[in-house]
């Protein structure tokens, strides 16, 4: 008896949650947390001693800032930013960050792109400066 008026009693609560869910935007990603975790990652990449440590770091980048649906994602690579959005580019909120953020993808595509540690480093370098533009 007490289940079955349980039951009653939960049934329309639970209907008017599940519309409130149903009404609810979906997830927003965080453009700026992704960018902030991008900068780590480009500045790990900017003091790692070997190359293949500086590529590993710049491919975390890239995947932070394209998202997993974006040109250049690396499934291969591990996506630090996995939770927090689409990527920070996709979940830029105006033309200003966005072009901010496409600045730092190509240096980061840059730093990808050499075989020269310096080169790669430096170019690691300049992502981190421009993505932490952003999160100042």
């Amino acid at each position: 008896m007490i289940q079955k008026l349980v039951r009653h009693s939960l049934t329309p609560i639970l209907g008017a949650c599940a519309l409130l869910v149903l009404s609810v935007p979906a997830f927003a990603g965080d453009s700026a947390k992704e960018a902030a975790t991008a900068a780590t990652h480009a500045g790990i990449a900017a003091k790692s001693a070997g190359l293949q440590q500086v590529h590993m770091h710049l491919h975390h980048v890239v995947n932070c800032l394209v998202g997993p649906k974006g040109e250049g994602y690396d499934a291969d690579q591990a996506n630090p930013c996995k939770d927090l959005g689409d990527g920070a580019i996709p979940d830029a909120r105006s033309p200003e960050q966005r072009a901010t953020l496409e600045a730092a993808l190509a240096a980061a595509k840059l730093g990808l792109a050499s075989n020269d540690l310096d080169e790669a480093q430096k170019q690691a370098l300049e992502t981190e400066h421009q993505l932490r533009s952003l999160t100042m």
